[in-house]
């Protein structure tokens, strides 16, 4: 069976030219190139309702469905030349590809989907209604604004570093190009659920690969390789990515076979994971559960359990939780909802921010823009469906200016001020077409500080933190009086404190001034938390306070990273100008230590503006410049698209400041920086 009479409309995955690959033996550290790209995803000739994804690096290596059942498939002898390149193929689920081979499957999306190979890592930012279905049940009830890109319709990409251990080198015959081979399949496999599924895709920005030993302790125990991994990040690691993760040949004593921080995607300290050898299948199912709770979802178990989250595959399961033989296939509804709202509430924006460097060689039609290229709109079947009339193997065609991105419409760039990305909440900032640009600017929030929620909380992370929001979201009810935390928070006790004693013997009193950063009280509690396991029992206290009786109550939740949601978050507010940070009420100066320009009046962004997170002016219509300085008027003139989208700036906002008032050209001065503003919600 040859490669050719396999595939049609194969397209390449996102694990190829854009992947920097590296080696690091002792003492010594190199970096080389992507390689040879020999990874794609794509469908068997005839049968519109199959899928396959494949490497062809060594003889023909993957999974593939026709429709009705899964097989595998590999060289017959190791990708040699022997008996004129035989393969063998297997029906699954008794499938167990042996290491070398490095190929991949795409699982059934969703129950009514079909797989048709489309995607590659540009394509068109706002899928059609056909794709938008594929997605999730609440992408179907977003159909009417499919030519408006939202959290859900937007292609979010996850920039992925893969780190392989030494033991996991070992396992791959101690050669480094089968190590990266590997480990580039699991993530084309894993890219294949993401893209058909979440509408994400995992693009391969770097790999190390430890040849000679470990760079940290990788030990047995899954949470603590899991921290000394993070810190190795922190302190090493250079390139730029969204989520760095272990593959590693170790066999953790867990139950489960790989471990990540739940939300920690974009994070220096919390975006990472650890995942354990296997068959290509197998550990790429363990890659989209650990990314998965990097991007915001749970384990699906205690929810599955009390019927609150039925997996539409009772034979497979799904993917998010631990029952089922077989491998899983699928996303619940709860996952896919949890991710869509770990985006809403401001989780994950750096993964609105498409991919912008590329390592040699560069590839027309992976849908990035490389030198030597005027456009890119991806493979045969994406350009066809969006951008083909404007761009031609790469090339602009006759008076176009972009072929696709959120900013270009008709093959012209959007006019400046048009909304391309709304605001997700009070703590994000809405993007704008710049005019000279098809693509939408990179995905920015609000500098941590600035008031949100009605000036009750903080924008920490681009996310608004307040205790009864902390409470609602974990227990169900608002928070407990302020008295709880005085009383009991100050106490230094297993029913109020700051923290666990060292090594975790006792309990730390809260200093009086950061009663309010320490254990989490609410009015109310359901007897289990919604997310993590309760650790010990509830408290609850009743206390007499003012001629009034109040409720205190509270509980460890833990989460598998060791993370406890029992304590107030970071970024809460504290008092005037006060936020928390592990477990102390600090100035909210304290947490950045640089500000936006300011206009000669030592005014932040000239108050024509808002300090981002990446300490730069995001201006208001109509202004200009580093500190938002110049008034330069939009023209009328609008664009078909500009119609249909309403700018931000346009209707009425509420500053931060809760000043109320219309957008004008010269607004009155309303905004300033975080740390100077007077009024805090408690």
């Amino acid at each position: 069976m040859s490669a050719g009479a396999l595939l049609c409309g194969a397209e390449q995955s996102g694990v190829g030219p854009s992947a920097q690959v590296g080696h690091r033996p002792v003492h010594k550290r190199a970096t080389v190139g992507g390689g040879e790209h020999c990874y794609y995803q794509g469908r068997l000739r005839g049968l519109p309702e199959s899928w396959a994804a494949v490497s062809t690096c060594h003889g023909l290596c993957g999974m593939f469905s026709d429709g009705f059942f899964s097989y595998g498939i590999e060289p017959l002898h190791n990708g040699t030349s022997q008996d004129g390149g035989a393969h063998l193929i297997r029906r699954m689920p008794d499938i167990r590809l042996s290491p070398h081979c490095t190929g991949a499957y795409d699982p059934d999306c969703t129950e009514d989907s079909e797989w048709d190979g489309r995607g590659g890592d540009g394509g068109d930012d706002r899928p059609d209604q056909a794709r938008e279905q594929q997605v999730s049940g609440g992408l179907r009830r977003a159909k009417r604004f499919v030519r408006k890109p939202s959290v859900q319709t937007e292609t979010k990409y996850i920039e992925l570093m893969v780190i392989n251990d030494n033991e996991m080198f070992v396992q791959l015959r101690n050669s480094s190009s089968q190590t990266k081979n590997f480990a580039k399949a699991v993530v084309n496999m894993a890219d294949a659920i993401y893209k058909e599924q979440l509408n994400t895709r995992i693009v391969l920005v770097a790999m190390e690969t430890w040849t000679s030993n470990n760079k940290m302790p990788v030990v047995e125990d899954p949470l603590m390789t899991l921290q000394n991994f993070m810190k190795y990040r922190k302190d090493t690691v250079k390139e730029q990515s969204d989520a760095v993760h272990l593959f590693s040949g170790r066999t953790f004593h867990s139950s489960r076979s790989g471990m990540a921080y739940t939300g920690g995607v974009c994070s220096q300290t919390r975006g990472g994971g650890i995942n354990e050898y296997g068959n290509v299948g197998a550990m790429a199912i363990t890659l989209c559960q650990s990314l998965g709770q990097n991007i915001g979802m749970k384990w699906n178990n205690a929810r599955s359990s009390a019927g609150d989250c039925r997996c539409p595959d009772a034979w497979l399961g799904c993917i998010m939780e631990d029952t089922g033989y077989y491998l899983p296939r699928k996303f619940s509804r709860c996952s896919v909802d949890e991710y869509t709202q770990f985006l809403v509430r401001g989780g994950g924006s750096c993964l609105f921010n498409k991919p912008s460097k590329l390592l040699d060689p560069p590839d027309c039609g992976n849908g990035f823009v490389e030198p030597g290229e005027e456009c890119d709109c991806g493979s045969q079947v994406e350009c066809a469906r969006s951008g083909g009339t404007c761009c031609k193997k790469c090339t602009l065609t006759h008076d176009a200016m972009c072929s696709n991105g959120l900013c270009c419409s008709g093959c012209k760039y959007e006019q400046r001020g048009v909304v391309c990305r709304d605001a997700v909440n009070d703590c994000d900032i809405p993007e704008t077409c710049t005019g000279d640009s098809s693509q939408c600017p990179h995905n920015v929030n609000k500098l941590d500080g600035y008031l949100c929620d009605s000036s009750q909380g903080r924008c920490y992370g681009g996310r608004c933190r307040t205790r009864d929001g902390q409470c609602k979201g974990l227990w169900g009810y608002n928070s407990a009086d302020r008295f709880c935390y005085e009383k009991l928070n100050a106490e230094g006790t297993e029913k109020g404190n700051c923290g666990p004693g060292p090594e975790g013997r006792g309990w730390l009193q809260c200093n009086k001034p950061d009663v309010l950063c320490g254990f989490l009280f609410c009015a109310n509690m359901t007897m289990k938390p919604k997310f993590g396991d309760l650790q010990g029992e509830v408290t609850s206290f009743t206390l007499y306070h003012q001629n009034k009786y109040l409720d205190c109550r509270g509980g460890h939740a833990l989460l598998e990273d060791g993370s406890d949601l029992g304590y107030v978050q970071d970024g809460t507010p504290c008092g005037p100008n006060m936020m928390c940070l592990e477990r102390r009420c600090l100035p909210v100066a304290a947490f950045n230590h640089s500000t936006c320009a300011r206009s000669n009046f030592g005014r932040i962004c000239s108050d024509h503006g808002t300090c981002s997170n990446e300490v730069k002016c995001i201006c208001d219509r109509d202004y200009t410049g580093k500190d938002c300085s110049v008034f330069d008027p939009i023209p009328s003139r609008r664009s078909p698209l500009a119609r249909r989208r309403k700018s931000a700036h346009d209707t009425e906002i509420e500053s931060s400041c809760s000043h109320r008032y219309k957008k004008k050209p010269q607004p009155p001065r309303a905004r300033g920086c975080p740390a100077e503003r007077a009024g805090e919600g408690e």
